[in-house]
């Protein structure tokens, strides 16, 4: 089967190379190929030859830094930067070749089977189906402490470098293609230090995580694989959501489980299941009931749930909330915690501004320490990727002579608002920003007074009642709902408050809404932290992104595009209200 090499834009501009193996004829139906580490796109030949689908598209690419695509060799900005790229990626083909998403079946060995996993938590596409050979999930790095190595290496020198130790014989005991990997010019055997660690976190991460995956999936895996850990595969599968799931170890094969002797087993494996997921229409995982049954809810209720006396996490716990509520007083930000909840309005202010502050030197590192929590670096890339969105639309709707009739449904303060609302002109927006409290409406038209932004307004509103959201002055053309639903476990309020939502917009309205589907420090937060309402404990229900899209769905938005953060804690994405309703 012959190929033809292709490129594409990625987000930043960068064009990158894949194949497309063409079907003999018309077909909307696709495999896409994830290459490992240090390989290239061209690798994939004898796989795709002996799949024999000549029925339908096949592509792989070659990721940034590696084969024939630009960039530092086995670097990339961040792991993230690569997750990116898969989603652009699988955005061009849907788009150049008219191929739906639920039409196609992703395809990957080793790191590209941790990329596009991740990809496929954070990012929800509605793919068919999941094909993952030997995922590195944790890679074997045999010099002791090595991790801590690495992490410390990468503070110092962020952009540095490793060679990897692999050689062909410990990929395969095929000579020949030993030989090829050790010959090939186009082989990357250097990693960057940020890229190793960026898929170890995303493997640790997929592994705790896995029950946010309701894609149908086949593992395959080597039984003699001295690169990767196969108990970290076999724990990621167990996780996984969908009953269809499938796992198979080839007991003498080495890593590259695809070219390996015999590779037709595995190969032959993996055709099968592609075949019967074409041949069987599946709908995808219902979450609108989330809240009530499921992945999502047991972790609610363990969260819940006291831990008994004798549990060494009550005793870690209790110690942790004594230091945060003395020595931990000395933090600013901890003494707003405590006073007003550590999910308020006023907490959220004060982690934008990102100013260390306390009682003595002490205080101010404490503080600092705290600022730099994952949950708070979080939050302010999620404002970052906000305001992305924010401009973006601002400018299209500018740019098309529209005026800009904003709404944030529950803005607390709004200080991420307002600081994209003053870079334009005021005769171009208007600004309605909601809150329920009284104490952040009146917070917010002090902020807007002080930046001398008459075209804002701040009002009371309930962003949970069809009413209240019925009193929104005019039809808004942007909406905004931020840090609002990560709050709330139950659905039916969020469906409640996006129809509201849905019948005040505009026609061709934007929605621009965020959501939390994985924190690092979940269990902390429940058992020692605050809520803002009536001071109790600060549980949280994350969403998977493909629950919280189902909502947004079922309210009649459709998606365009999504942000999210290096660690997957919080995503920013863009819908849009149909201009008209269909039928």
């Amino acid at each position: 089967m012959q190929n033809v090499e292709k490129r594409f834009k990625s987000r930043d501009e960068t064009e990158l190379v894949y194949r497309h193996w063409k079907p003999k004829k018309k077909s909307g139906r696709a495999i896409v190929l994830f290459h490992r580490g240090h390989e290239h796109s061209a690798r994939w030949q004898d796989v795709v030859e002996k799949l024999g689908f000549e029925d339908m598209h096949i592509f792989a690419w070659d990721a940034r830094g590696h084969g024939h695509s630009p960039g530092e060799r086995g670097y990339a900005q961040s792991f993230g930067t690569l997750i990116k790229d898969v989603d652009d990626f699988i955005r061009h083909l849907s788009t150049e070749y008219e191929i739906a998403t639920q039409d196609m079946i992703i395809f990957a060995h080793s790191v590209g089977s941790v990329l596009v996993s991740t990809w496929v938590h954070d990012y929800a596409p509605d793919i068919r189906g999941l094909v993952l050979g030997s995922p590195a999930l944790k890679v074997r790095l045999y010099a002791p402490l090595a991790i801590p190595a690495l992490r410390l290496l990468n503070k110092i020198k962020p952009k540095s470098f490793i060679k990897s130790y692999v050689k062909g014989r410990l990929l395969t005991r095929d000579p020949e293609k030993a030989a090829s990997y050790n010959t090939d010019p186009l082989i990357t055997p250097q990693i960057a230090v940020n890229i190793l660690l960026g898929l170890r976190d995303a493997g640790d991460r997929l592994i705790a995580d896995a029950g946010a995956i309701t894609v149908p999936t086949l593992i395959l895996t080597s039984g003699d694989d001295f690169v990767v850990d196969q108990g970290a595969q076999k724990k990621f599968y167990d996780g996984l959501s969908h009953p269809r799931k499938e796992m198979q170890t080839f007991k003498e094969f080495r890593h590259d489980t695809f070219n390996e002797l015999d590779n037709h087993l595995p190969i032959d494996k993996a055709r099968m299941f592609i075949e019967d997921l074409f041949e069987r229409s599946e709908e995808p995982a219902f979450l609108l009931k989330a809240h009530e049954k499921g992945y999502s809810k047991k972790e609610h209720d363990r969260l819940s749930a006291p831990l008994p006396w004798y549990s060494p996490k009550k005793w870690s716990f209790a110690a942790a909330r004594l230091g945060l509520t003395t020595f931990g007083r000395l933090s600013e930000g901890i003494r707003v915690g405590w006073k007003t909840g550590f999910d308020s309005g006023s907490m959220l202010d004060y982690v934008y501004e990102n100013k260390a502050r306390g009682t003595s030197p002490l205080g101010r590192l404490i503080d600092r320490m705290y600022l730099d929590s994952p949950g708070w670096k979080g939050i302010r890339k999620r404002k970052t990727n906000l305001e992305s969105f924010l401009h973006q639309e601002i400018h299209s709707r500018i740019e098309r002579d529209e005026k800009v009739r904003l709404v944030d449904i529950a803005t607390g303060h709004g200080r991420y608002v307002l600081d994209v609302i003053k870079e334009y002109d005021h005769e171009k927006i208007e600004a309605e920003l909601r809150d329920y409290s009284e104490i952040n409406v009146t917070a917010g038209n002090k902020l807007a007074e002080e930046m001398m932004l008459e075209n804002v307004s701040y009002k009371l509103g309930n962003a949970f009642d069809k009413d209240s959201l019925s009193e929104i002055d005019g039809t808004p053309n942007v909406a905004i709902i931020s840090g609002l639903y990560e709050l709330f476990s139950d659905n039916s309020m969020i469906s409640e408050s996006l129809e509201g939502l849905y019948e005040k917009l505009a026609p061709g309205a934007s929605l621009i809404y965020t959501n939390q589907p994985w924190h690092p420090q979940l269990e902390f937060i429940a058992r020692v932290l605050t809520s803002h309402r009536d001071g109790d404990a600060w549980v949280m229900r994350l969403r998977t992104q493909q629950e919280m899209d189902q909502l947004i769905a079922a309210a009649g938005f459709e998606k365009m595009d999504q942000k999210i953060d290096e660690e997957g804690i919080f995503s920013v994405s863009l819908a849009r209200k149909p201009l008209e309703e269909k039928s």
